[in-house]
């Protein structure tokens, strides 16, 4: 009677240990077709934002640690781009925590002079339809950054109108546009302030 016993166990011990293998060989390609796309993407997003520059802007990526913004502490990717050895432009990924279903992971680019190259949007969850008009696959909202700095238009006006600021909101979604605001006005602030590179 034990040997039928023995012979299912050892069947099955066979079987979970391939599994296990194969569950960890599908992940591990996974995760490296993941990172090469994000990568890709990223690549994509800073060429729509930035040009000119004459670097490998992924090779002298560095991260800035442990940095408090948009109300969470976490690591910003910076990406220098040069021209004749001379960086002309910062673009930062960072986080907003805030938006209507989530984390907005954005790559926003400002210029020596502190001026906003624009904002892309890596990755979101916002409702499809609404909020998902920060995607410039969706709408051009998100263009309109391009050129504006802490002063243009003055603090008190980075906020969408119907907060009493200059932004247009999507019909029937405020929320999602509001993060993307103050995700960009507070990231010139800690540009400003030189939170972000020191």
């Amino acid at each position: 009677m034990k040997h039928p016993i023995i012979k299912a166990g050892g069947l099955l011990f066979i079987f979970t240990a391939i599994s296990i293998f194969i569950v960890a060989w599908i992940q591990d390609n996974t995760k490296q077709s993941i990172a090469y796309n994000k990568e890709q993407l990223i690549l994509q997003r800073l060429g729509e934002l930035v040009e000119n520059y004459d670097n490998d802007i992924l090779q002298d990526k560095f991260i800035k640690e442990n940095v408090v913004l948009h109300g969470i502490r976490q690591d910003i990717k910076v990406y220098p781009a040069k021209r004749n050895n001379q960086i002309f432009a910062y673009l930062f990924e960072h986080t907003y925590p805030a938006g209507y279903n989530g984390d907005i992971e954005l790559l926003t680019g400002i210029s020596v002079q502190k001026t906003l190259l624009g904002v892309r949007v890596i990755s979101h969850k916002e409702t499809p339809g609404l909020g998902d008009k920060i995607d410039t696959r969706k709408s051009n909202w998100i263009k309109q950054f391009s050129g504006l700095s802490l002063t243009n238009p003055s603090l008190e006006k980075w906020q969408v109108k119907r907060d009493g600021g200059v932004f247009d909101a999507f019909t029937g979604a405020t929320i999602t546009p509001r993060a993307i605001v103050n995700a960009t006005s507070q990231l010139l602030n800690a540009f400003e302030q030189n939170r972000l590179l020191d």
